[in-house]
């Protein structure tokens, strides 16, 4: 029947988030099994790269999913349902089996081996919270009066640019052998799971296109980024998401200060 009919394009590349999802966490798990031979059938190093690289698969997947639905005036309740869910296995689920194998629980350390679990279940807590927030504050029968409709900032940090965080760092970290600074990862992580369901803005980029305009000086720090991110390459992607992640966290500050002030001279 016409009512069981879904749109086939923007569906597929959700389906395609959703099999680099299950290929990443796949990949975890053979890592992590590979570690514990005392003869390793593969390189769990190796393994825990291509994780990542299904995880940002996953992200190109989800970017173009939204974009191709809003292009063709395909965008439907069941294409948000159905990506919320895939998003849940993509970008939480995998990120935290990662963290989870190749750093909080590691054989010699007692206390990430008793804590690790419940590190990583935080921040998949957290990534369900947001992403059902997300559903809550945008269905279009409640969306007049939870969100202003001439604002399309993120409210919190989204879930595909968290797993996007922890991912990148694992490629750096596994990559460039920066094992000792791997230590700090679980911490980053619980600061990324309050960040995903804090109230601080990100800036969601679903309406640039060909006809958008920007400021000058925005111009000119995308060139400065460009230039940058170019000349380390190597770490290119986690500066670019690290960088996402602090701009939305000092741009509040700097808002919450602007306010205070503004609250202080009319007092």
């Amino acid at each position: 029947s016409q009512a069981c009919r879904i749109y086939l394009l923007p569906n597929l590349f959700t389906a395609g988030n959703l099999f680099c999802g299950f290929m990443a966490i796949l990949k975890c798990i053979q890592a992590r099994y590979n570690v514990m031979l005392d003869v390793p059938f593969e390189n769990p190093s190796q393994l825990y790269t291509e994780a990542v690289l299904f995880i940002l698969g996953g992200m190109v997947c989800d970017s173009l999913d939204g974009r191709v639905a809003r292009l063709g005036g395909r965008e439907s309740l069941f294409g948000k349902e159905f990506d919320s869910i895939v998003d849940m296995v993509s970008f939480g689920v995998a990120p935290a089996l990662m963290v989870m194998f190749l750093i909080l629980n590691p054989e010699e350390s007692l206390f990430f081996k008793n804590i690790g679990w419940f590190l990583s279940f935080i921040y998949l807590l957290c990534a369900g919270v947001r992403l059902s927030r997300f559903n809550v504050i945008t269905h279009p029968l409640i969306y007049p009066a939870n969100i202003d409709r001439t604002n399309s900032d993120f409210i919190g940090l989204p879930v595909p640019a968290a797993a996007g965080i922890i991912a990148t760092l694992v490629l750096v970290i596994n990559t460039h052998d920066l094992q000792r600074w791997a230590i700090g990862l679980p911490f980053l992580m619980v600061f990324i799971s309050y960040l995903m369901i804090s109230s601080i803005r990100y800036p969601s980029f679903k309406k640039v296109d060909w006809s958008t305009k920007v400021r000058l000086r925005t111009f000119v720090l995308m060139l400065t980024v460009g230039a940058i991110v170019f000349m380390y390459r190597q770490y290119a992607l986690v500066l670019v998401f690290l960088g996402y992640l602090f701009y939305g966290v000092i741009r509040h500050i700097l808002m919450v200060r602007r306010i205070r002030k503004q609250q202080t001279a009319k007092g």
